[in-house]
């Protein structure tokens, strides 16, 4: 593959279109529901909010506005998700073209984050992790902008973009807090202090204000949930002495990352004709590339050290969006741009690979909760319900996360009247309920009772 310059933008229009209806059409021929976090979310949006119980309130604010214009069509979740993933590659796109002289090095740079999983293969289960990316990458993008430019315009937008990612998930202040450690280090080789930075965070909690007063009045619901899933989980450590998880999951999270990246790295060897290289350390480019990649990692592998709790291998997703462009800044010296057929082969394989095995692990697992028969059984309650009652259904109870969050929550998505779904049920007002609790538990049933199998009874009370 020959780079010419003029061709760059056309070849990552093509990848990013092509990316963009693979992994929207793959996953919407292949599962027969949603993944669990997107019917959460979607859950959550039909009563939006300023927080919630497990996240802050923009994953569940994007998911709401896609119902609004597209409804229950599942097609829709996964066209949201690689939104997210080809609009963050963008942004990488525009923020390297910054660090390099020519564009094929950045065109380079989003093309090696294919070999990354985390950018394909899992990119169908639309989450808050994806929903961070384009914030984050815009919180890069601002920040770098900022300190090279310093207009007050690029503060104000580094903060709103940074109090965008935080209100999407809160693992984005790692890469703050690697940001705001690269501005010390600007403070102490500068010798002087600037006082945007003062205005990037303010900007920063205003926009995060309304949340940090839903979080006061709602009893830190969603910070104790995220370090419950840190510390309380029993998914998140063994059974035995503490003091081996301190050295246990440190070392299982290295392990967990040298394997995940080992796509990137053949690629990566494809692409340069060396391995050696010579940082200079008072390059300004690679210390803030240094920062963005490889401190936020070092922060989380500082957490689960320090505290013992097991590091989750989805958490690290929106902390690898720069490390194509790290990569080839680093080996820049060592590509050449008129010769990377090997790289080319490389990409390529990767690129039709992936979706390959999601369609082979689609059928081959028949399992899984995107197998789950949602639309079905929800066809079953609803036609059960029309034969008992003359009203809607309002409200859809489920004791519990299984229960309000999977099972409840799928009913909300395809019932036709979309109810609001309660893990217990305080409001009595409502005259359309349908009460879900686990399996052959309903005993006091005062409603019409109904079975179906391999599906929690239902309790439904409506109006004659």
């Amino acid at each position: 593959m020959i780079l010419k310059e003029n061709n760059i933008n056309k070849i990552l229009l093509v990848f990013l279109f092509s990316h963009l209806l693979i992994w929207t059409l793959i996953p919407s021929l292949v599962n027969t529901n949603l993944p669990l976090d997107t019917i959460e979310a979607l859950t959550w949006g039909n009563e939006l909010q300023l927080g919630y119980d497990k996240y802050p309130p923009i994953f569940p604010l994007f998911t709401e506005l896609f119902y609004f214009i597209f409804g229950n069509q599942d097609w829709a979740y996964y066209l949201l998700s690689q939104l997210f993933v080809v609009s963050a590659f963008f942004i990488i796109f525009k923020f390297s073209e910054n660090i390099f002289e020519k564009k094929s090095y950045s065109l380079i740079s989003v093309l090696l984050l294919e070999g990354i999983y985390f950018y394909n293969f899992t990119t169908p289960e639309l989450n808050a992790f994806l929903c961070q990316f384009p914030f984050l990458a815009a919180t890069v993008f601002y920040s770098w902008e900022s300190i090279n430019k310093n207009k007050q315009s690029s503060w104000i937008l580094f903060g709103i973009f940074a109090g965008l990612a935080t209100l999407t998930y809160y693992l984005s202040l790692y890469l703050l807090a690697s940001l705001g450690l690269f501005f010390i280090y600007l403070i102490i080789i500068e010798k002087k202090f600037n006082y945007n930075y003062l205005l990037a965070l303010s900007v920063f909690f205003i926009i995060l204000s309304p949340h940090l007063i839903w979080i006061f009045n709602n009893n830190f619901s969603s910070i104790n949930y995220a370090l419950f899933r840190s510390f309380g989980d029993p998914l998140s450590g063994f059974e035995g002495p503490k003091f081996i998880d301190h050295i246990l999951y440190p070392v299982i999270f290295l392990i967990k990352q040298i394997i995940i990246f080992l796509p990137f790295f053949l690629m990566l060897f494809f692409t340069i004709k060396k391995t050696k290289i010579k940082i200079n350390y008072h390059d300004k480019k690679i210390i803030f590339l240094i920062a963005i990649t490889f401190l936020p990692v070092l922060l989380m592998l500082l957490t689960s050290l320090f505290s013992g709790a097991r590091i989750r291998t989805m958490w690290m997703t929106s902390f690898y969006l720069f490390t194509g462009v790290f990569a080839t800044y680093l080996y820049q010296k060592q590509i050449y741009l008129k010769y990377l057929k090997k790289f080319t082969l490389s990409f390529l394989f990767l690129f039709i690979l992936s979706p390959i095995l999601y369609f082979l692990v689609s059928h081959i697992e028949t399992e899984k909760r995107t197998d789950y028969p949602g639309k079905l059984i929800s066809e079953k309650i609803q036609k059960e319900w029309n034969k008992n009652f003359s009203n809607n259904i309002e409200v859809v109870v489920g004791e519990g996360w299984i229960n309000g969050g999977w099972y409840a929550g799928n009913l909300s998505y395809h019932l036709s009247t979309r109810p609001f779904v309660r893990r217990e049920l305080k409001n009595k007002a409502f005259k359309g309920i349908i009460l879900i609790r686990g399996f052959n538990e309903i005993k006091d049933c005062k409603g019409h009772k109904f079975q179906i199998v391999n599906f929690n009874d239902v309790c439904m009370v409506g109006n004659k």
